[in-house]
Order: C-alpha cells, then structure tokens, then sequence
C-alpha cells in the first residue's frame, strides 16, 4: 500500500475536502439545525468550523481507504508513530477484507416522503456509528496489543485495559479545542474509540479471535445498544426499535419532510448527561427500549435565513422506557430543559388533562410533553391540537415488547454524531494520542 508522511497543513486540507465532498458531510450540514432543536448544541453554535478545529487537533495519523494511503503526522515522534501505525495497518488489512468505503457508508441519505421510507430508514438506522466502532475498536486492539507486547500481556487476558483506558481518554488537559467541545462532539468523537475498543475485547475473550475480527466484519452489529451490550450482540437479542405509523395525512400541508432517524442508546446517554448530569445519565440510558425522531420544516418558511432557524422546525421525539419510572424520570428531565432551549416559556396548566401531560408557550411555538404507559412522547414547534393527534397516532402502533430490526443486519441514518463523524474515514482521534502518550 501507499505510505505517505504529511504536516498538519495537510491534514486540515484533506479534512476541508471531506467536508466539501462527502455525502456525510452534507447530512451533517442539514443535521446541525436538528441537533440545536434538540438542544444538544447551542442555537449560536457552527458546527463545521469547530468540527475542523477538533479533527485537526485530535488526529494521530490515519488511513484513507479512498487511496489506499497510509498517512502518518510529520509532527509526532517516530517512536510515538509505531503503534499508530499498527492501528492504520489494522484498517488497510479490513479494506483488503472487506472494502471499507462501501462497507462503513451504508447510510440512506436525505429525508423519507411516505411511511414505508419513513420505516426503511428506521428499520436500517445506526449502522454507520456500529460499523464505525467495529472497525476503530479491532484497530484499538491492534493497537493495544501492540503497545503492551514487551509486559507479555494482551487486551484478551486483560480485561482491565480497557477500561482504563477509556478513563485516560476523557481528560481533555492536553487538548484545548476537545476541552472546549460540546459534550455530543466529546462523547461521538470517542464512542468508535471506548465502546469499539470494549466491544472488541468482550468478542475476544468469550468467542475468540476469529469471531472478534473476521466473524463482526461479516455479520457487523447494526445499533450503538449492540455495541454497548456485546452480549446482546453475540446472542443474537431484539434491538429495541420504535414504529412510526403514517403521519405525512397530518403535516404535509403545511410541513414539508427534513429529517428522520433512530434515538439510539448512545444519543439518549449524551442528551440525559446533557440535561440532567453523568449519574441521571447512567441510571437512565440502560432501562432506554426505542426510540425515534422525525423533523418537519413550515413550508412557509422561505428564505435561506428562515431555513437555517430552530424555529422553522417542528419536531416529534417518541421514546420507549423498560419501566414507567424510567419513562417518568426521562419525561422531567426532558421538560427541565425546555427554559434553556427556548425564551418566552410558559407552563399552560388549564390546557393539561392530566399529571401525564405537560404544555408550554415558547418563542417558537408550543410544546407538548406526555407520559403513555412507557412511552414519552414530545412534540416542539406544532400547535397542541396537531401534536395531540400526532401523539395519539403515534402510541396507537407501538407493540408491547422490543422489535428486532429487519433481518440481515441492513442499515442507515441516526441523530448521532458518532456516525457523521464516521463518514469522514477511518481517522484516528485523540485518544490514540493519549494512549500513546501514557502507554
């Protein structure tokens, strides 16, 4: 293969490429408005400029499946570069494998138009951020194996590693643009990285080296909950997915189709540690069972300034909890936050039916958030009237119990960052750089 040793000049140049050519890239562009809807990145916040800043500073060498190029920073010490490059070694052996450029983007871009679009693309959501993690994870393994060959030991007889290293990759002291980094950017860059490296090493040691490497490359998991439960990957368990029933009778008129996609595991950890703190966070993302977005824009929304504003959304968000506490703590810390997203809030108590119901005033329009068994639904941005009906059709389909996505492990588009981030190829993160560093 091509080896090629660059400068930081031309990292940034290949990144800015990326940005300008990648089918990703472009989703991410029509992604930020939905990210800032959600309040997981601030209403003045440009994700692109920050995006390059960050990748510029946290990569440590990467492989460019396009050119089948191995590249290495002309920046780094050459004794820091040897476990890199077993990394980089680790994805060109999986391009040979398996083609990395059509195996890692299987994602359907653009907005759905009809209920069986809708329903296709949650039925093949989040293989891009799995897939992404498959194939940083087995680098990571490479890549730690490597770094501990002089002790005797490896990732499969060591199952602290891991671990540990997941905590080094957090500290942020030695990285300026990450420190500064909203937590979804921290959070998605690391994911492929931490929970790909984990998900590895459970493969290893309970099924061994072939399942772990050519065994997942074969049959890849197809959500974030398959790469954070292993188990439930290896036996083969229910993924959690949410239907969406046909609600394009009750938003096309005024609402034309934006943005659709799966709430994974991993979204509902960085939005609940977001709004409610790192122990809300681990207490609640476990008991998640499902979930699903799909974002409508006013079709009175007509300049280029109109578009590009949160108020131009209407945005539904339906979860499933395995308890109903669960789905009731969930449901408060949703609603705790909708004063930090919008201005003008105002609970309308005499429009709520019940305890299960909650109802708001904002600038951008109303808000609904409603508890149904263990379901929450909200609606952001539609009249009450409207987001009731979009409500009630909603909780009118959904099965008792986890659907298991299609079978054949098909797969496509998530809110999650860790899979915009994945279109950008196999580049390797700070967390190497720290690895590296404290190996």
């Amino acid at each position: 293969m091509k080896r090629k040793l660059i400068s930081r000049d031309e990292v940034n140049r290949f990144l800015r490429e990326r940005f300008d050519e990648d089918e990703g890239a472009k989703r991410m562009e029509r992604s930020e408005i939905v990210l800032k809807k959600f309040g997981l990145l601030d209403r003045d916040f440009h994700l692109r400029p920050f995006l390059l800043s960050l990748l510029t500073e946290q990569i440590a060498g990467f492989y460019d499946n396009k050119t089948k190029t191995v590249n290495l920073l002309d920046w780094i010490q050459p004794d820091e570069q040897k476990p890199v490059l077993a990394h980089e070694l680790t994805h060109a052996l999986q391009d040979q494998k398996v083609g990395l450029t059509k195996w890692s983007s299987v994602s359907e871009n653009g907005p759905s138009h009809n209920a069986q679009e809708d329903n296709r693309h949650l039925q093949v959501d989040e293989a891009d951020t799995a897939r992404s993690a498959v194939a940083e994870g087995q680098a990571m393994a490479v890549f730690v194996d490597y770094t501990l060959r002089p002790t005797g030991k490896t990732l499969a007889d060591s199952p602290e590693i891991a671990a540990r290293l997941k905590d080094q990759a957090t500290d942020t002291s030695g990285s300026p643009v990450m420190a500064r980094a909203p937590l979804l950017l921290q959070e998605s860059l690391l994911f492929p990285y931490n929970e790909g490296l984990s998900f590895e090493q459970a493969i290893l040691v309970k099924v061994g080296k072939e399942a772990a490497f050519a065994g997942v490359l074969a049959n890849p998991p197809s959500s974030s909950f398959e790469i954070m439960h292993p188990d439930a990957y290896m036996e083969h368990a229910p993924v959690p997915m949410v239907h969406l029933p046909d609600i394009h009778p009750l938003l096309d008129t005024e609402y034309t189709p934006y943005d659709i996609g799966v709430m994974g595991e991993l979204d509902v950890r960085i939005l609940v540690e977001l709004f409610g703190g790192r122990e809300m966070a681990d207490a609640l993302a476990p008991a998640w069972n499902g979930g699903v977005y799909y974002a409508a824009q006013r079709r009175s929304a007509v300049t280029a300034a109109e578009k590009e504003s949160t108020a131009s959304l209407g945005l539904i968000y339906y979860s499933r909890w395995k308890n109903r506490d669960s789905a009731r703590s969930f449901m408060r810390t949703y609603a705790d936050q909708i004063p930090r997203k919008y201005s003008n809030v105002v609970e309308r108590k005499k429009d709520e039916v019940d305890e299960k119901e909650l109802v708001y005033s904002t600038s951008e329009g109303d808000v609904l958030i409603s508890l149904s068994g263990t379901g929450v639904f909200v609606g952001e941005g539609f009249d009450l009237t409207l987001a009731r009906k979009l409500r009630d059709t909603i909780v009118s389909v959904q099965l008792e119990g986890p659907m298991k996505q299609a079978s054949g492990r098909q797969q496509e588009p998530a809110l999650s960052m860790a899979r915009i981030l994945a279109s950008f190829g196999a580049v390797d993160a700070g967390a190497l750089q720290r690895y590296t560093s404290s190996r």
